[in-house]
């Protein structure tokens, strides 16, 4: 014989379980100190600085896009 379910218990088990999946990528994604956060922003920041440094300038005769 098969197994009886409580289908409400697994709808319940399953809600669970995606909303802990959610929890689990918010941690990831927004789990992050704002000492980290400026870091990063900091470091974001200095390397677009370092890159249009770098950058050579367009000759004068060429219009600029």
């Amino acid at each position: 014989m098969a197994e009886i379910v409580n289908l409400r218990r697994a709808r319940k088990q399953r809600a669970r379980q995606e909303a802990e999946q959610q929890a689990q990528q918010n941690r990831i994604a927004f789990g992050r100190t704002k000492a980290e956060r400026s870091l990063t922003e900091a470091e974001r920041d200095k390397a677009a600085r370092t890159l249009d440094g770098h950058r050579l300038a367009p000759p004068d005769d060429e219009p600029t896009p």
